[in-house]
C-alpha cells in the first residue's frame, strides 16, 4: 500500500504510543517521515522500526521551547525540501482532581498540549502558504469534546485545540490547506503512565481503561485513513465515543453519567 507515497509527513510525539504507531503505519504506506520528540535515542529506535529507515529523518524537539520552533522548521525543511503534512501528536495527560491540582500543573498541560502545538503550526504555516498546499492534523482527544473527572487541565488543553484549529480551518480553506482533528478515546499506550498527578509528578501506572483500549496500531490505521480523506474531525475508540453524542443531544443525562465514569 502506498497511499502516502512520496508525501513528506512530520510527526511530533513520535517516540512512543500513537506517534510511534503512526510513523510505522505511514512509512508502510510510502511516506517520507520527519519524526520528533524529546528523546533522540527513542526516535532512532522508531526510525529503525519503519519500513524504509533511509526515508526517516529524526528531529529532537521539546514542545515547551516555543521560541525554537522556527529553527525546528528550518531544520525539518532541510530533510526533504518541503513538508506536506504536519501531525501534531505530542502531548501529556493528567490524572488528578481539580481541587488538588497545582496551578503549575495546569500551566504545564497548556504549555505542552496547546501552546507548543500552535507554536509549531504557526512556524510551519508560512511554508504551506507559500506552496498553496498542506495539511495539518492534530491529535486531540474525546475529552477535547467533553470533560471527565481527573482530566480537568488535560480536557481544557484539548478543548483549546478545537477552538484554535476549527478557526484555522475556516481561515485557510482558500489557500488549499486542510485541517483534520483526530479524537482518540482509550488507546493502549503509556499515556496514563506518563500522565501528570496533582503535584506534577508522573502517575507511573496504567489505567484499566487504557490497558483494555484499542491498540495503537489499529488507531494509527484509522488516523491515517482520516488524514488521507482530509476529514474535518473524527472520533476513534470504543463505546466511549458515544459520550460525544450523548453530551450533544442529551446534556443532562450526560452530566449524570459522567459523574460515575470509571476513568481512573
Amino acid at each position: 500500500m502506498t497511499k502516502f507515497k512520496n508525501k513528506v509527513v512530520w510527526i511530533t510525539g513520535a517516540s512512543s504510543g500513537i506517534g510511534e504507531a503512526l510513523a510505522i503505519e505511514l512509512s508502510r504506506q510510502g511516506a517520507k517521515l520527519i519524526i520528533s520528540a524529546r528523546r533522540k535515542e527513542e526516535l532512532d529506535r522508531v526510525k529503525n522500526l519503519c519500513k524504509t529507515p533511509a526515508e526517516v529523518a529524526t528531529l529532537p524537539l521539546d514542545l515547551t521551547f516555543t521560541d525554537t520552533m522556527h529553527l525546528a522548521v528550518e531544520t525539518a525543511l532541510l530533510a526533504f525540501g518541503h513538508v506536506d503534512i504536519l501531525i501534531n501528536n505530542g502531548g501529556v495527560s493528567q490524572r488528578s482532581l481539580a481541587k488538588d491540582t497545582k496551578l503549575e500543573v495546569d500551566k504545564k498541560l497548556m504549555e505542552v498540549n496547546y501552546f507548543g502545538t500552535i507554536a509549531l503550526t504557526k512556524a510551519l504555516l508560512p511554508h504551506f502558504l507559500e506552496r498553496k498546499a498542506g495539511q495539518i492534523a492534530v491529535v486531540s482527544s474525546l475529552v477535547g469534546k467533553f470533560g471527565t473527572p481527573y482530566r480537568s487541565g488535560y480536557a481544557a488543553s484539548k478543548h483549546a485545540l478545537h477552538g484554535f484549529f476549527d478557526a484555522l480551518r475556516a481561515e485557510l480553506w482558500k489557500d488549499n490547506i486542510t485541517v483534520t482533528i483526530l479524537c482518540p478515546g482509550f488507546i493502549k499506550t503509556n499515556v496514563s503512565v506518563n500522565a501528570l498527578t496533582e503535584s506534577g509528578e508522573k502517575l507511573n501506572q496504567m489505567d484499566d481503561a487504557q490497558a483494555n483500549g484499542m491498540s495503537a496500531a489499529k488507531c494509527a490505521k484509522k488516523m491515517a485513513k482520516a488524514i488521507r480523506r482530509q476529514k474535518n474531525e473524527v472520533y476513534i475508540g470504543g463505546k466511549e465515543i458515544y459520550g460525544v453524542y450523548l453530551k450533544r443531544f442529551f446534556p443532562g443525562l450526560f452530566a449524570r453519567v459522567v459523574r460515575k465514569a470509571q476513568v481512573r
